[in-house]
Formats: structure tokens, C-alpha cells, sequence
């Protein structure tokens, strides 16, 4: 299953190539189109999330993969494992690049679906699953009963999501080194909470630079506000491409 990741991840393109993920994190089509409008997708890869899949649904990803953009869906499937499993298998029927489920949902659900990706064939799509979110600190994990470092947890989580033949892991940039001591290197990592040194953390607990984060082992970093919120967005993506590039 392995080999199998590092396949597709060599097709979607090489950490070198695209590893910067742009947030469209807005509340209509209208207002998502308007930022990919000044965005280049040979530059970047976008994101749709919640909000603005559940406004604007199926139409979001047909107008982005119009403009020629791969899509991270990120709608954190967590359900019984036959539901996240169908849910799965209609993003990748959608030609979405990435689509992902919380680990937490358990093996039985991860591997679900897994297998029903596994049924479409020369299907493109990588499936990763989430550890802990970038906004929980331990005491958010303690009020919901487990009382352990979210390193530790997210590199429990991350083991069986490997175990589980997924294609990577949502994480903090934080637990990048501690989860490459043990994960495989085709495994891929994608971290959310990138910030240049000069950007607010808004509600980002565990946060990092994309330079920092690219050299500990990331593939994937997942940008929003600063770039989206910058008067220029571009010049904001090549701020970050200078950091990565010059440190």
C-alpha cells in the first residue's frame, strides 16, 4: 500500500513543485472565485472546506477545476464506516486531488475507505485523515476526556492511519520531526497553521514558517489568511515561495 502512496504522490507533484495549499475558506462561490481569480494554479493547490462546500456544493469544484486548479476537499469525514466510505468515493468522483476523514473515526472507518477508493479504477485521489486540530491545545483534549499530550496523540493516530493504508496525515508542523522518526517517507504530511514570522496566529495554537516546515518533513502546507487576507494575494504567495526558497 505504500508503494502505492509514494506513486501518487510523485504523480500529483513532487513537495519542490506545488506544496503550498490555499485556503478558500469564504462563505459563497462568488467570493471563493473571486480570490482563485487571482491566484495562479500552476503556483498553488486550493482548499474548500465546510462552509463553502455546504453553500455552494458540487459547483465550487467544477468552477475551480475550470480555472485548473487541484482541489484539497476537506470536509473531515467522520461517520460509520460505510457512510464515510460512499462520501469518499463521490469526492474522488469528482477528481478532487485530496479529500480526508478524522483518524479518530477508527481502523473499521479508515480502512472502508480505503478499500472503496481501491474499487475506482486509476482513481488519482489521495486520502488522508486528520490527527488533532491545529486549535486544540491539551487542555481542549482534556475536556473531551483524554488527557495526553497532542503530540503523543497525533502520532498515535497518525501509526494507525498509516497502518490503515491511507495516503498521509493532517498535522501541526509541530509534530513533523517527532512523526518522521517513525513514518515512512512516502507517507505525506500536511500542515496546516503556516505563518510567516511577520503574521498574526489568529486562532492557530501550534504554528510555524513554511521554510521551517518544508525542512522538518512537510509536504503540504495549508495557508489561508495570509495570503487571502493580504491586499495583494499573489505577492503574498511569493513572500512565502521567497521564505521557502531563502529562508
Amino acid at each position: 500500500m505504500l508503494s502505492q502512496t509514494s506513486s501518487k504522490l510523485d504523480s500529483t507533484c513532487s513537495t519542490t513543485d506545488k506544496p503550498i495549499v490555499v485556503a478558500l475558506d469564504y462563505p459563497s462561490l462568488e467570493q471563493a472565485m473571486a480570490m482563485a481569480d487571482q491566484l495562479d494554479p500552476s503556483r498553488c493547490r486550493v482548499k474548500v472546506g465546510k462552509e463553502l462546500f455546504t453553500r455552494a456544493g458540487p459547483k465550487i469544484l467544477e468552477s475551480l477545476h475550470a480555472q485548473g486548479f487541484d482541489i484539497f476537499l476537506d470536509l473531515k469525514f467522520h461517520d460509520i464506516p460505510n457512510t464515510v466510505a460512499k462520501a469518499v468515493r463521490a469526492a474522488a468522483e469528482q477528481n478532487v486531488w485530496m479529500v480526508n476523514v478524522h483518524a479518530s473515526g477508527g481502523r473499521k472507518m479508515m480502512e472502508s475507505a480505503r478499500s472503496e477508493l481501491d474499487k475506482i479504477a486509476g482513481h488519482r485521489t489521495l486520502l488522508i485523515a486528520v490527527t488533532v486540530l491545529t486549535s486544540m491545545a491539551r487542555c481542549d483534549l482534556a475536556e473531551i476526556g483524554l488527557d495526553i499530550d497532542p503530540q503523543l496523540q497525533v502520532k498515535k493516530l497518525a501509526e494507525l492511519t498509516q497502518q490503515c493504508g491511507l495516503d498521509g496525515v493532517v498535522c501541526s508542523a509541530q509534530e513533523v520531526a517527532l512523526l518522521r522518526q517513525t513514518i515512512a517517507s512516502d507517507f505525506a504530511l500536511v500542515t496546516p497553521g503556516i505563518r510567516l514570522a511577520s503574521d498574526s496566529s489568529d486562532d492557530q495554537q501550534r504554528i510555524m514558517t513554511p521554510r521551517e516546515a518544508l525542512e522538518l518533513g512537510s509536504n503540504y502546507l495549508v495557508i489561508g489568511r495570509p495570503i487571502t487576507r493580504a491586499a495583494s494575494p499573489m505577492d503574498a504567495l511569493r513572500a512565502i515561495e521567497q521564505n521557502i526558497a531563502n529562508g
